[in-house]
């Protein structure tokens, strides 16, 4: 007689497609629920989750702020945010459903009570709302106020869970300003927090043309084989800004573009560009090829010819005049803090030997575009005349990142028409918008989805963390010896001496 077999659901089998990864009950706290990042990024996200039914029916969403609000008025408050954000239609019923389970407390974060009364908060909903005991803190706070947020979640328990619940903590970037305050920041948060639940945003690695970096690579046998020293001459990473400062002056001046974006952004990207292939997408296998990279990366010996920074002055912004950096409200007159930041780096693996990469960002700059760019070696012989590829540049691999997020491959083709042989450079462009029915979905819907799901392949580790400071504190170093940085004219590709950078190696920037 057969042994009876245990029925397995088929839409539970996690190698079935078809159906996404779905939150189980849980709830998000968020600190600094007023503030820009929250309401024009992550209330939105939540309501766009919920609407793609990747939220459990038992979500709960608490606000923690000074505001004297009481329930009804913060749902207002994200009601107003998500219909004029969401990416998605808004509909009547999703938001019925998501606003059962909003809550808001009012305190301040030395407050104790206040930390009693989300505590009272947090069984509420599990109570009336099922979450279970599972419950995600959002730190969208300056990093100053990480210490007495952490302290007051572990004095009123909320820090620690039993065993069949989970808490986890979200952290915004800056991860510090330096290695000693990386580090500290670190020990701070993990004596509340084990190491597993302390989830590090960078929004960049939410974004589906960075993870598309890996698809590209990996998934395609042509691309692969000439992803190496013996065919890249070189790699640009470039995430350039239109737009100045904004009301930013009290958190931007005296951090500058380097720590606010290259420390982070720029070389997370570098580190998915560079590594090797990874035995899985785990979580642990992707940090341990990042990481590999960060730890091989070597800076330059004159960090004065391979490194670059600027700050704007004024000039036209498309068709609207604008004022430098110095001139922005708040701003000191004898600032130093760049707005500009361009570095040079290389790294010391067997596939990359010889092979610098470019790092550069800003703000006012030409256009907003972030994009990695792999440039080619020139064909090692051209049988054609002088006069007939003088235009021809080298072949390249464009990612964009942001906007209009695809691929560009640029190659050269014969002129029609001409009776001599002319060849030119032309594109061949991939565009997600185009080719897929379903747009992008925001980062933050991505990374705030892999928190609840506790799926971490695309957060920093802290070892990541530490190495990128590693690389970055010895340029802020030297640059801290230096004057006044260079000037630029708003609307324009940064200074001077970040074009003196590549020419020095007879290459120049791309101009996206």
């Amino acid at each position: 007689m057969n042994e009876q077999k245990t029925w397995v659901n088929p839409l539970r089998d996690p190698r079935d497609l078809r159906l996404p990864r779905i939150a189980g009950p849980c709830s998000l706290v968020i600190f600094g629920v007023t503030g820009d990042l929250a309401k024009k990024k992550l209330q939105p996200a939540i309501y766009d989750l919920a609407n793609r039914g990747l939220l459990p029916p038992s979500f709960g969403l608490i606000g923690f702020g000074r505001r004297p609000w009481s329930n009804e008025e913060f749902a207002n408050f994200v009601k107003e945010n998500v219909k004029a954000r969401c990416r998605t239609p808004f509909r009547e019923s999703t938001w019925t459903n998501l606003a059962k389970g909003i809550r808001f407390v009012q305190g301040t974060f030395d407050d104790k009570a206040a930390f009693e009364r989300l505590s009272q908060t947090v069984k509420e909903l599990d109570r009336d709302r099922g979450t279970r005991g599972n419950h995600a803190f959002y730190m969208s706070v300056p990093p100053s106020a990480f210490p007495i947020v952490s302290k007051q979640l572990a004095d009123s328990g909320l820090a620690k869970s039993n065993n069949d619940a989970w808490r986890r903590v979200i952290i915004e970037k800056p991860f510090g300003h330096d290695l000693q305050s990386a580090k500290e920041l670190d020990r701070v948060v993990s004596e509340v927090f084990d190491p597993s639940s302390v989830f590090r945003i960078d929004h960049y690695l939410g974004k589906e043309t960075v993870q598309n970096m890996l698809a590209l690579r990996f998934a395609n046998s042509m691309f692969e084989p000439i992803w190496n020293s013996n065919y890249v001459d070189h790699v640009q990473i470039t995430m350039a800004e239109d737009m100045g400062i904004g009301g930013r002056a009290g958190y931007y001046d005296g951090i500058g573009a380097a720590r606010d974006v290259i420390q982070n952004h720029l070389l997370q990207l570098m580190a998915l560009t560079a590594m090797e292939e990874p035995v899985s997408f785990a979580a642990s296998d992707l940090t341990a090829e990042k990481t590999k990279v960060l730890s091989a990366v070597r800076l330059p010996g004159d960090l004065g010819a391979y490194t670059a920074r600027g700050q704007y002055a004024a000039g036209w912004q498309g068709s609207e005049e604008v004022c430098g950096y110095l001139d922005e409200k708040g701003i000191d007159k004898s600032s130093v803090t760049e707005t500009y930041a361009a570095i040079t780096l290389d790294v010391d693996t067997r596939r990359w030997a010889g092979v610098p990469f470019y790092l550069r960002t800003g703000k006012r700059l030409g256009k907003r575009v972030t994009e990695i760019a792999v440039v080619f070696k020139r064909a090692p012989h051209l049988p054609f005349e002088q006069t007939a590829v003088r235009e021809l540049g080298n072949n390249a691999i464009v990612i964009r990142v942001q906007p209009n997020e695809g691929v560009t491959m640029r190659f050269g083709a014969k002129v029609p028409g001409a009776t001599a042989m002319e060849v030119r450079d032309v594109s061949m462009d991939f565009s997600y918008g185009q080719s897929f029915t379903e747009n992008s979905p925001e980062a933050y819907e991505r990374l705030i989805l892999d928190v609840l799901l506790g799926d971490p392949p695309l957060f920093p580790t802290t070892k990541e963390v530490d190495l990128s400071w590693q690389i970055l504190d010895p340029i802020e170093e030297y640059w801290a010896t230096l004057g006044q940085p260079q000037p630029y004219r708003a609307g324009t590709w940064g200074p001077k001496e970040a074009d003196e950078m590549l020419e020095r190696d007879g290459r120049h920037w791309r101009m996206p």
